[in-house]
């Protein structure tokens, strides 16, 4: 009997899973492997992510046991694991999609060339974007910087269709034991979700049905549920992106009217991508500004102030409103991940790598391309970031997208009963109004930790001499 070995990484999934496909296609047995990977050099996964793998691979381990495939998981060095599973199994080749970190692929080259030498077959496959990085490029066959003519090339582009799901051939018993012990939080971040690929999938045709056509507005505004909450399922590959552009535009030939909404939704999935194109193309993201003369700003050091941030305790509303429900459920509504990030990067004039740290360890669905691209973005050092100029004021903003505040009510309840027009900026509030709600700024609910208007000047000065000091 002919036998293949899986590496899965971030594809937690049967279908459209073209390592497992094409290893179950040719080969008699295949055994899946997941290795907790230590190699040096690798970023750990955070914290919260780790909750969510630790719940997904369980889930797989079933799926996989259903038509036959064992899921082993190990942890150490995947240059020293995956050899010696393949060589104890007489494994006669090694099947993986592929990963696009500097790091994962010099790491995924040298374990291919060390099988290759033991006479292990090994191959990679394309199954996690929607084109892979080398195959989108500008008319002189450069990468792109900017996201608008990505998108125009990327849209136009066909795109393969998601392979089926592997047929079953026999029942297996399954034991999976990851070593993960679950942390004493664990279990308020398994109020919010669902974890899975047949959840994944349920969430795509909920959000379809129900949520897509409010998408293009709504979006915006933190306290509507109309966002497809796809990111931790993508994040940890239980759907994959072909997955979802297939399906969107299927139901788009079904719903014709719907075809503006749904094709906002995808250019949202078409970042995604973009972030991995930058993966690919540039240094460490998580590290190395993509904007050389960054690498010269004088961040400031605040612990304090940065604490006030992680901790929701800014005295901001709507920012300590997204700290809070990102502390509470692994997840933070993208407009309100642009607002914090900007009050961290531009008010606060703190370095974005802490910020892109934290949420690391907080975001069940931080990946190594979207969180350092986003936070790049908004700090003004990367691709097709916003100007050093753009700074979001986070009250107008949370009066403009949250008018009657019931997002921040929800997240910073002791404000919950101020009036709408102070509940996004009780500093504002009169001591009357403050008496009545029963709110005490500096002991109930924080003053705000910094002025708005200053700091926005302080990092308008920053980032102009940036500009003139590379000039």
């Amino acid at each position: 009997m002919s036998t293949a070995l899986v590496w899965l990484r971030n594809d937690l999934r049967l279908a459209d899973n073209p390592a497992l496909f094409t290893a179950s296609k040719q080969h008699d047995r295949v055994v899946a492997l997941y290795v907790d990977e230590a190699d040096d050099g690798l970023r750990p996964t955070g914290a919260a992510a780790r909750w969510w793998l630790h719940e997904s691979l369980e889930n797989l381990a079933r799926s996989l046991a259903e038509i036959g495939i064992a899921l082993k998981v190990e942890a150490g060095k995947s240059r020293d694991i995956l050899p010696a599973e393949a060589r104890g199994l007489e494994a006669a080749a090694v099947h993986w999609n592929r990963r696009y970190g500097p790091k994962e692929r010099a790491l995924d080259a040298d374990i291919k060339e060390d099988l290759r030498t033991q006479g292990i077959a090994a191959h990679s496959h394309p199954g996690n974007v929607l084109a892979e990085p080398w195959t989108v490029e500008t008319g002189q066959g450069r990468p792109y910087s900017v996201f608008t003519p990505f998108w125009k090339t990327l849209r136009g582009m066909d795109i393969e269709h998601p392979s089926p799901a592997p047929k079953g051939k026999a029942k297996r018993s399954i034991k999976v034991d990851n070593g993960y012990k679950q942390p004493h939080w664990a279990g308020k971040l398994g109020q919010h979700w669902s974890i899975g690929e047949g959840a994944a999938q349920e969430r795509l045709a909920e959000f379809l049905d129900e949520s897509v056509a409010g998408y293009p507005e709504g979006r915006d505004f933190p306290a509507r549920p109309v966002t497809s909450r796809l990111s931790p399922h993508l994040r940890f590959g239980e759907i994959s992106a072909r997955q979802i552009w297939h399906t969107a535009h299927a139901f788009i030939h079904a719903h014709p009217g719907k075809a503006g909404a749904v094709d906002k939704f995808l250019s949202e999935l078409a970042w995604r991508d973009f972030s991995y194109h930058q993966l690919y193309h540039r240094d460490d993201i998580a590290r190395v500004p993509m904007q050389a003369k960054f690498k010269g700003l004088h961040w400031r050091h605040a612990p304090a102030q940065l604490r006030a941030w992680q901790t929701g305790m800014t005295g901001i509303p709507i920012v300590d409103a997204g700290m809070r429900e990102l502390w509470e459920t692994g997840y933070m509504h993208n407009r309100v991940r642009m607002l914090t990030a900007s009050f961290l990067t531009k008010n606060l004039l703190v370095d974005w790598r802490q910020g892109e740290h934290w949420f690391w360890d907080c975001l069940v669905d931080a990946d190594e391309a979207n969180n350092p691209a986003s936070w790049q973005w908004v700090a003004g050092s990367g691709l097709d970031a916003a100007p050093y100029f753009r700074i979001f004021n986070p009250v107008t903003q949370g009066e403009r997208f949250d008018v009657t505040g019931d997002y921040v009510r929800r997240w910073v309840p002791e404000l919950a009963s101020l009036p709408d027009k102070f509940i996004q900026k009780p500093f504002e509030a009169p001591a009357e109004a403050l008496s009545k709600t029963g709110v005490k700024l500096g002991d109930t609910y924080p003053e705000p930790i910094a002025d708005l208007k200053q700091t926005r000047q302080r990092a308008l000065d920053a980032f102009a001499d940036l500009g003139a000091n590379d000039s």
